[in-house]
């Protein structure tokens, strides 16, 4: 294999893929991980029109996905449209070969979900439904998330040029631990906040993120970085402020160094888990 010339990853050709590709990172990026892969992802493969995600096989992730995604009604009275709406506004989806495809009505883009039977999204999505009302039946938006999502497109604490790029690559931010969690979320002052559990070596961050063929052209503003130390020590991790340069905010990136060890019971707790994923 040539390894001289590197593949690259493209962006997201329109807008409105990069819109569904950020509102799906920010949804579930909070769901940390008991596994060695971010948000439960195993690979990822961008292309220009749609994105490709393979999840864990394992139905407790397809549960944090489908009850972080898909939308209903909040029942709050909120002057904010999006505190409305929880999931991402609009967002519906449809079996289809090769897994389950997550899309917008007459709105182009799309993720497919795939690496799992599609039998068991539909089952915990129904079961989803029941308990939540969840607005996957309804065929087209609802007026509550029509408002949700133009509160959100109009919103700098989505910008898609920052998340979606960074779903695109949300394997770099996985260390080789046995767990790995990435989140992001808006911070004050109109910058971002960037963490990972147990991430790589710092260089290799800055390699994937930074000016490389492969990388997002990030800057490298400053950094503390313990990556050449003994990683016993306790309570010290790594930080590096990003500058993105198209938008001249900062991304501060923290390593929090857990360096959590695999216990004993963990498969006793991922079989309870996928049993409660369809209970």
């Amino acid at each position: 294999m040539d390894t001289s010339h590197p593949l690259t990853i493209p962006a997201a050709r329109r807008l409105e893929q990069a819109q569904l590709e950020a509102a799906v990172f920010l949804a579930c990026c909070k769901i940390g991980s008991l596994s060695p892969h971010p948000m439960g992802i195993v690979q990822v493969r961008p292309e220009a029109d749609r994105l490709t995600v393979r999840l864990l096989d394992e139905p407790y992730v397809l549960h944090h996905w489908a009850e972080f995604l898909l939308p209903r009604l909040t029942g709050e009275s909120s002057d904010h449209p999006q505190d409305r709406i929880s999931g991402v506004a609009g967002l519906r989806y449809r079996r289809e070969s090769g897994g389950i495809s997550l899309h917008r009505p007459g709105v182009p883009g799309r993720i497919l979900l795939s690496g799992f039977n599609p039998r068991w999204w539909e089952r915990i999505a129904d079961r989803l439904t029941t308990d939540y009302g969840l607005l996957q039946k309804e065929p087209g938006w609802t007026p509550a998330e029509r408002a949700a999502y133009a509160s959100a497109v109009s919103s700098p604490f989505e910008p898609p040029s920052l998340f979606s790029p960074l779903l695109r690559r949300i394997r770099a931010t996985a260390g080789p631990g046995p767990f790995n969690g990435t989140d992001a979320w808006y911070a004050v002052g109109g910058s971002f906040r960037l963490e990972t559990t147990d991430g790589p070596p710092c260089p290799e961050l800055i390699r994937l993120l930074g000016d490389g063929p492969t990388g997002l052209g990030w800057k490298t503003d400053e950094k503390s970085c313990t990556c050449l130390c003994d990683h016993s020590h306790s309570g010290i991790g790594c930080t590096i402020d990003f500058l993105e340069p198209t938008t001249g905010r900062f991304v501060y990136y923290s390593n929090l160094k857990w360096g959590r060890r695999t216990p004993r019971d963990r498969r006793q707790t991922v079989t309870e888990l996928n049993r409660l994923a369809f209970a």
